[in-house]
């Protein structure tokens, strides 16, 4: 009897906690749930300052992308994306949960844009740490393509260091354009190598578009020696 009510406490206290800070929680689940699903290798995650605000910027391989930088994150991310997937009917309730940021072009929902940095603006002063992806897109390629515009504008108006990450492993995924639109066919790989390496911080005065870039791809690169060694590279071939 007294076990009984020893959890039932316990699982109350606990269900209070979630309640009142679902994020660290839905983190833990989400970084769970990645790694049964790959073979993930990280570097860098202690680049993630402990406390204070900060931006990280990835490559955009895949669908994928956002649970696996969220999970891996030591601290819970507010992700910046595109409007139309944040009103997904099936996942907005987890969008909201997290406190993802929704944005849509102006030319189809004037002032989108200028209420979306207003929320990474206030998430960025009190104290949490924003993600994006620069290229704005999913690759059509597997390459990193030209950062956007959009990162000038929050650094402008936050001076706040800038984390970036290199992501390998999940071009080819059904979550990625690869074989055509991503979502199209079905799921292939499991257990596939994924690796995701976090860089040194970037002073808001030195984060260039340009140079913010050259770290992605190189932190990419090196990310993709690990989910490509030399010896499959020239099996494929």
């Amino acid at each position: 009897m007294l076990l009984a009510i020893a959890l039932g406490v316990l699982v109350a206290v606990a269900a209070w906690r979630v309640w009142r800070a679902p994020r660290p929680f839905i983190r833990r689940l989400i970084f769970l749930l990645v790694h049964a699903i790959y073979r993930l290798r990280l570097r860098g995650c202690q680049h993630i300052p402990a406390t204070g605000p900060a931006v990280v910027v990835c490559n955009h391989v895949s669908f994928m992308d956002a649970l696996v930088i969220g999970g891996a994150s030591p601290r819970p991310l507010r992700f910046l994306m595109d409007r139309p997937i944040y009103e997904s009917p099936w996942l907005n309730w987890l969008f909201r949960l997290v406190g993802a940021i929704p944005v849509e072009s102006d030319r189809r929902d004037p002032g989108s844009v200028r209420r979306a940095l207003e929320e990474v603006s206030r998430a960025l002063r009190s104290g949490e740490v924003v993600m994006l992806f620069p290229e704005g897109r999913l690759t059509p390629d597997g390459e990193v393509h030209p950062f956007r515009r959009g990162l000038e504008t929050i650094l402008a108006r936050d001076s706040v260091p800038v984390i970036p990450a290199g992501l390998a492993g999940l071009w080819g995924s059904w979550t990625s354009h690869c074989n055509g639109p991503a979502l199209s066919s079905r799921p292939r790989r499991f257990r596939a190598r994924v690796a995701l390496h976090f860089g040194r911080p970037i002073p808001s005065r030195l984060a260039q578009r340009e140079r913010l870039e050259a770290h992605v791809r190189a932190l990419k690169a090196d990310a993709d020696a690990w989910v490509y060694p030399i010896e499959r590279v020239e099996a494929r071939r």
